[in-house]
């Protein structure tokens, strides 16, 4: 861990309304737009993120509000699944990889030495143990990317699960000296176990929500017509899933946590360097894959 001091900024924000804020935000965001305002108020927000709008499924015109925007689908084809391999996991998010490792001792590392445990992110669900001693990877998404999540890999949908918690930032200075920021943070997490080319892993795909970014949603699909509480965790009778389906959605960006557990873990290896990533990209795969 670092021996310097927190940020002013970082400071500060523990005497904002974090929650009170990000809910005021998130009504505004959800604000209905007239049509004449949409193409200019949506258009310098994508300017001043740098955001690809030749990438949007729809015209500018056509998102209702900002949280449609943030929201928004990509045109099709666009993030096309690299080719399975034994053991492959590709990215389910745009954005930057920052982290990645083992779990040692049910612990991961946050930044800077800073450490959290696997059974806080996870929330002591039953299938949390399946983790231990696999591989992890951080996936920070910035207000620029795309905000929808994909499942990574073949598989069967096991669990899915919910947890209320604190809303800091999720960006490099809070990362580096928020201690247990992932597991301070509300989130949601989705477990499968792998199929055909990636049996003998699970995958957990945890979504960490962020200060304005308190909106984590797992897609329908997976809930069986069920509500998701605060916090609660719901069985899934071992649904398929392919590589690129819809997983959930975040109402802005925040951070995905990546874990890869089961019999064949201790195999599996990140060939991606750290750096921007793609939906679709591959991360890694079992050694000599």
């Amino acid at each position: 861990m670092s021996d310097a001091a927190p940020p002013l900024s970082l400071r500060l924000l523990g005497l904002y309304p974090k929650k009170a804020g990000s809910a005021a935000v998130g009504l505004l965001a959800r604000m209905r737009l007239p049509r004449a305002l949409r193409t200019p108020l949506l258009g310098r927000f994508a300017a001043s993120y740098r955001v690809d709008l030749g990438e949007a499924e729809r015209p500018l015109a056509e998102y209702a509000s900002f949280l449609d925007f943030f929201t928004r689908r990509l045109k099709a084809g666009l993030r096309p699944q690299e080719p399975a391999v034994p053991g492959g996991l590709n990215s389910p998010v745009d954005g930057a990889l920052i982290a990645s490792g083992r779990v040692e001792q049910g612990t991961l590392i946050q930044a800077k030495g800073l450490p959290y445990r696997l059974g806080e992110l996870l929330a002591s669900d039953p299938l949390a143990a399946r983790f231990e001693g696999g591989a992890y990877a951080t996936l920070y998404l910035s207000p620029r990317d795309y905000h929808r999540i994909h499942v990574p890999c073949p598989g069967r949908v096991l669990a899915v699960g919910r947890v209320e918690g604190e809303l800091w930032p999720v960006n490099e200075a809070s990362t580096a000296f928020t201690p247990g920021l992932y597991v301070r943070n509300r989130r949601a997490y989705w477990i499968a176990e792998g199929t055909g080319e990636d049996e003998g892993l699970d995958v957990a795909v945890v979504m960490v929500a962020a200060t304005h970014v308190g909106g984590v949603v797992v897609d329908a699909r997976w809930l069986g017509g069920r509500t998701l509480g605060r916090r609660d965790r719901l069985a899934v009778d071992g649904l398929p899933c392919a590589p690129g389906d819809d997983l959930g959605t975040f109402e802005l960006g925040s951070t995905v946590v990546l874990l890869v557990g089961g019999a064949r873990a201790s195999a599996f290896d990140w060939s991606r360097p750290h750096g921007p990533v793609r939906v679709g990209e591959r991360l890694g795969a079992l050694a000599g894959a």
